[in-house]
């Protein structure tokens, strides 16, 4: 498994598509992606078919963390929302998503329930508090390869000399990376990127507020990870609606709208699993095991 502070540190940028299950998080490692983004919004929408206004659980992000980290083996940045609690509960979140297999966990300065970086209606807390967070994160994590990144959400609420003010503050408070949500223009962008200290993310959300620059320039003004957290889900949902329309509309869709069966298959590690049933096969004595595709 590559280390996540070292493909930070190469001083390029690091492209990362969001996750919001195994099997997503799969495609993306297959794709030749180096790491994989756990998305709070796209659990939310998944699992529960709900908005990202602070509904999922703890129990269930550590679940899904769990099982994604079972899938692939490129190193998992976490959205782990606002710690889901005070400093005290931030360190058993940090604990539970490191042994859950998170290689870096992502906190933010929203108020609870926390609302997505790009919905209208946000509020934070003082930065005093997400200070305290971010230390008791770094105190918490047992491996110091875990990163903590810090995000702050000021920009919409106090405008983006505090937002960066707050990034620079939490960075000295001990994050790895730190995370200006939801600039607006360009010019935020280039501003975030010459004000705010040590390595940072930029959030491209289809949709959104942050224009969509491309990777050229995004590298030009160093910054260290692009998140494209709702991509695949994007692309999901338009797949699986085009398919089931053309079939409510009375035609099967074209094979070539759709997946094989074949890559389906290999996605999910057929094989791989026929070959451990081969290998654990019990038969009566002088009966040879049942093979693949035996009636």
């Amino acid at each position: 498994m590559s280390d996540l502070r070292t493909l930070i540190g190469s001083g390029r940028l690091l492209v990362v598509p969001g996750a919001a299950n195994a099997l997503t998080a799969r495609v993306i490692e297959d794709c030749g992606f180096e790491s994989v983004y756990v998305t709070g919004a796209g659990l939310a929408n998944t699992h529960l078919a709900v908005p990202d206004i602070g509904l999922l659980t703890f129990s269930e992000l550590v679940a899904h963390v769990a099982a994604i980290r079972e899938a692939v083996s490129v190193p998992l940045i976490v959205d782990a929302d606002t710690g889901f609690g005070n400093p005290i509960n931030v360190r058993r979140t940090v604990r539970d998503l490191e042994r859950a297999g998170a290689d870096a966990i992502q906190l933010e300065d929203q108020t609870s329930p926390k609302r997505c970086g790009h919905f209208s209606g946000k509020s934070v807390i003082p930065a005093e508090e997400m200070i305290a967070k971010v230390r008791a994160a770094v105190d918490a994590r047992r491996d110091d390869g875990t990163l903590i990144v810090a995000r702050t959400d000021a920009r919409a609420v106090a405008g983006l000399d505090e937002a960066c003010a707050r990034a620079n503050a939490y960075r000295e408070a001990g994050a790895d990376v730190v995370f200006v949500e939801a600039p607006r223009s360009e010019a935020e962008v280039e501003a975030v990127a010459a004000n705010v200290r040590g390595p940072q993310v930029i959030n491209l959300v289809y949709g959104g507020v942050t224009p969509m620059l491309p990777e050229p320039r995004l590298r030009e003004l160093g910054f260290a990870i692009a998140l494209h957290a709702n991509l695949p889900l994007l692309a999901g949902l338009k797949g699986v609606q085009d398919a089931l329309r053309t079939l409510r509309a009375g035609t099967t869709p074209d094979e070539a709208q759709l997946a094989s069966w074949t890559e389906r298959q290999r996605l999910v590690r057929r094989p791989e699993f026929g070959e451990l049933e081969a290998r654990y096969a019990t038969s009566p004595p002088g009966q040879a095991p049942r093979q693949e595709g035996a009636s």
